[in-house]
């Protein structure tokens, strides 16, 4: 029989490891199932340029693992059983089941509304592509000097506001954060980030929680009202919900808490990737939730079941960090360069070369997807007694 493998969610963890695993392992021996909602990969790296009216490149799946002996299974996931071993699932054709020896859960995350009054219903995310399109749709509809209010001033919160104040000069773009603008940057980066958003007419709110939001303003902690005709809401990351209902042992915030092979301490034929994992970089410090962290994640998960498959050496790939890419609208760029345990340096590249810099880096990240072997490398054969001592359910780690 084959050793089933069912891997959920096909964002760049999901998919690179469903992948690498095809290539890896021999395909009379295993049945490599890669459970999504979309046929199509998304991008999420580029859907702050999705929501201002920029078509990305469509990346069916179809195309992506032709030939590779993963099977497309288009399906919402709404439920994982770790001691029957069962995924459950709903498609076209309604409710179903899919039996597994190793599963990799790779759900991800989507926006946190943070509990805060009113985001849910008034504000807007750009966590996932229907979130995006909605945006997309909302911003081509505001007229000239109406106000835009991006709130949180991390990563995503900088190259939304920087995008939107790009693509649409007319509008009145705002960003909130509750730090200074850019303050987990080095001195250099700072500059740069205040440099172009004064230069794309962004007013900035330092210091600043958003503790409501209504349709067409925010308020803040102190009791100010910021006109809002649109709210974005970019406050950092929730994972998916289904890992807290099974009997796996995660965090607080529903990670699934993984050892360094990406193999859940409590179920051992259980991997988690990504933002799913609470996953241990350098210093003993979690990984953020990034594609940065995720995607080694996905090749030290891969590696890892294949050699336990196969009886090879279990392999460990570098968990660490080298810079932080951020684009700020399409032509302009920061690159910050950071510690193994994602601390800033005073190194960083700015401007266009930053630009060109991030968008090699995005079409990379796209680009290894589909190719998760820098190098082709022979498949090998499943060592059936070690596949058997994979599998059962409960089993020591």
């Amino acid at each position: 029989m084959q050793h089933r493998i069912v891997v959920l969610g096909a964002g760049y963890t999901g998919a690179i490891t469903a992948g690498r695993l095809a290539r890896r392992l021999r395909r009379e021996d295993v049945a490599i199932t890669l459970v999504n909602a979309e046929p199509d990969f998304v991008e999420r790296v580029r859907l702050h340029q999705l929501a201002t009216g920029q078509d990305l490149k469509p990346r069916p799946f179809g195309e992506m693992f032709a030939g590779t002996g993963v099977e497309l299974r288009l399906a919402r996931v709404t439920g994982v059983d770790v001691d029957r071993r069962t995924v459950a699932v709903t498609d076209a054709n309604g409710a179903g089941e899919l039996e597994y020896d190793t599963l990799v859960y790779a759900l991800g995350s989507g926006w946190n509304d943070q509990g805060v009054p009113g985001v849910a219903e008034h504000a807007h995310e750009i966590a996932g592509r229907a979130g995006a399109l909605r945006l997309r749709e909302r911003l081509a509809g505001l007229g000239a000097g109406q106000p835009v209010v991006v709130v949180g001033g991390g990563l995503t919160g900088l190259e939304a506001a920087a995008e939107i104040a790009e693509a649409r000069p007319d509008l009145d773009v705002a960003l909130a954060a509750r730090g200074g603008l850019g303050d987990w940057l080095s001195a250099k980066g700072r500059a740069h980030v205040r440099k172009v958003f004064a230069g794309l007419g962004i007013t900035v709110h330092e210091h600043t929680a958003v503790t409501a939001v209504a349709a067409d303003h925010v308020t803040t902690a102190d009791g100010t009202s910021v006109p809002a005709a649109v709210t974005v809401w970019t406050t950092g990351f929730a994972v998916h919900p289904i890992a807290r209902a099974t009997s796996l042992e995660v965090t607080g915030t529903g990670q699934i808490v993984v050892d360094r092979s990406m193999r859940s301490v409590s179920h051992p034929d259980v991997y988690a990737v990504g933002d799913a994992a609470l996953a241990m970089g350098p210093g003993d410090k979690p990984l953020r939730m990034s594609c940065a962290s995720g995607v080694p994640t996905a090749w030290q998960a891969a590696d890892a079941i294949a050699a336990r498959l196969t009886g090879g050496k279990l392999p460990e790939v570098p968990l660490r960090y080298f810079n932080q890419c951020i684009s700020l609208g399409r032509k302009d760029g920061l690159i910050q360069y950071v510690t193994a345990d994602d601390r800033a340096v005073r190194a960083a590249l700015t401007g266009r070369i930053a630009a060109f810099y991030k968008e090699l880096v995005c079409k990379g990240a796209a680009w290894g997807v589909a190719n998760p072997l820098l190098v082709p490398a022979p498949r090998r054969r499943v060592v059936r007694e070690r596949a058997d001592a994979v599998a059962p359910a409960n089993a020591p780690a």
